[in-house]
């Protein structure tokens, strides 16, 4: 049964490293995010007819925004196995969970470094997206969770929260200046997108639901913009 006492202990220390890492990052990318993509990509591993491992959907998921490049440096990016290699030490020296020697240290990391939408369309647009990315359904999982966080109610929130940060304008009409680096623009770009691009069945189901409520807010910003004097 999933998980295991030694399991636990080794999930436990991941979520300890993860919750002090987003300490330092700002509400858009901190440790409820990652709370709320831990659950949902379990919940979509539990819902697929070939089973997933767990562990591995669950450490990648709780590990995933650690390196985040919007908040580390590109040489901290660049290698999140050895990044990650005291905490698997960790694990196998103190927990007795050896994930060097089964291979799925590996695995976690690579799911970590290509999890983000950014990096998925960099290396669609360069001829680099391979055969793991299209079969490893871990890796399905934490993107799907990753992705529905970023839109729906919870994806508003934090895109505003986000834009906050970078002093970016919320709203801006089109043919405005400033309308490119708007919140409102990057709904545009990217979120309105999201749903059409899940992988599992799961994750789709969920997406429909969300990407209506964004829909719907977009609907009520521009309703409520173009309001006229009587």
């Amino acid at each position: 049964m999933y998980p295991t006492p030694e399991e636990k202990a080794v999930i436990d220390d991941a979520e300890k490293l993860m919750v002090e890492t987003m300490a330092r990052y700002d509400p858009s990318h901190d440790a409820f995010h990652v709370q709320r993509v831990r659950k949902t990509a379990l919940m979509i591993a539990r819902s697929l007819e070939i089973s997933p491992d767990l562990l591995t959907v669950e450490l990648a998921a709780l590990l995933h925004d650690v390196l985040d490049k919007k908040y580390v440096t590109p040489e901290q990016a660049s290698d999140p196995y050895s990044f990650f290699l005291p905490f698997f030490q960790q694990a196998r020296d103190i927990h007795g969970i050896d994930l060097i020697e089964d291979g799925r240290a590996r695995q976690i990391s690579l799911i970590i470094d290509n999890v983000s939408w950014t990096t998925e369309k960099k290396l669609r647009e360069a001829g680099k997206w391979t055969k793991w990315h299209n079969e490893c359904i871990e890796l399905h999982c934490v993107q799907d969770a990753d992705r529905l966080d970023a839109i729906g109610a919870f994806g508003v929130m934090r895109c505003a929260a986000y834009s906050a940060v970078r002093n970016s304008v919320l709203y801006a009409p089109l043919g405005d200046s400033v309308r490119p680096q708007s919140a409102i623009q990057h709904f545009h770009d990217k979120l309105l997108h999201i749903k059409d691009r899940l992988k599992t069945e799961a994750g789709k189901t969920m997406g429909v639901h969300r990407h209506k409520a964004l829909l719907d807010f977009i609907q009520s910003l521009e309703d409520e913009y173009n309001v006229t004097l009587r």
